[in-house]
């Protein structure tokens, strides 16, 4: 469809208003205008949220509030936000981490959006706009479903892990600037070496991504040896639907998922 029309609204409220009369909302275009250069954009008009206020970072009493228009950049170089560095760095090049917004990482195709992973592990709750008002969600819910027609993200907030609390690991092609072949993200607690609670998310291994909740059940109360993370790991195939595409094949990722689970937590 070709584009008509590409509003920069100066505010969230005229985004929601434009948003409302069908727009197609824009972050920094790294998802977006490809899909408008090759025609298969489904919408007439573009929303961009460049001006809107929404890129702002916020870490105040162990909780951070990311606006949806921040770049991964910032996300990277922000000083409260050190736990995410090392994810923020295997994601594509700095080039687009300029440009790729945190909402936008939310809405991207696996096996990008790594980010995304990692919010989900984080529990994030999604702030969101639209025609009936503000309303929050669990970024599980977004991820999942998306949001209404008209509705956009303003905002994501955590919790910040406490210190070694905090896991990651990507396994790709390449060292750096490549997409994920399996995505490991998690905040796991441990009392005397055994494991109290865990959050454990993964990419790269399904349409969207997902919590390993068998691997979470099979973890609980048990040690972090590399045995029980096998365990774990093999447990946590039954969570995910691998998919072909140019970076593995579906029965790789299957394969190697329980390797780069144990690689998370023994680096």
């Amino acid at each position: 469809m070709m584009i008509q029309a590409v509003h920069v609204p100066e505010s969230a409220a005229a985004v929601a208003a434009h948003s409302a009369r069908g727009g197609w909302i824009m972050g920094g275009g790294t998802v977006v205008m490809p899909l408008v250069n090759s025609g298969a954009a489904t919408g007439s008009e573009l929303i961009s949220l460049r001006r809107a206020g929404l890129a702002g970072i916020e870490v105040r009493d162990g909780v951070a509030r990311i606006g949806a228009a921040a770049p991964l950049s910032s996300v990277e170089e922000h000083p409260g936000l050190g736990f995410l560095r090392p994810a923020m760095r295997t994601i594509a090049s700095p080039t687009i981490r300029n440009l790729a917004t945190v909402g936008g990482n939310l809405f991207v195709a696996q096996p990008y959006g790594d980010l995304a992973v990692c919010l989900l592990a984080l529990d994030a709750l999604c702030e969101i706009a639209g025609p009936g008002g503000r309303r929050d969600a669990p970024v599980a819910d977004v991820l999942a479903s998306g949001v209404a027609g008209g509705e956009f993200v303003t905002a994501v907030v955590v919790t910040l892990p406490e210190p070694g609390t905090w896991y990651y690991h990507k396994a790709m092609r390449r060292r750096l600037n490549s997409a994920s072949i399996v995505t490991v993200a998690s905040v796991t607690r441990t009392e005397d070496g055994v494991v109290t609670s865990t959050r454990i998310a993964l990419g790269g291994v399904a349409p969207r991504p997902v919590r390993a909740v068998s691997a979470e059940r099979l973890l609980r109360d048990r040690p972090l040896s590399p045995e029980v993370l096998t365990e774990a790991g093999e447990a946590a195939r039954s969570d995910t639907a691998p998919f072909d595409d140019a970076y593995a094949s579906a029965w790789y990722r299957a394969r190697v998922l329980p390797v780069h689970l144990r690689r998370a937590f023994t680096g």
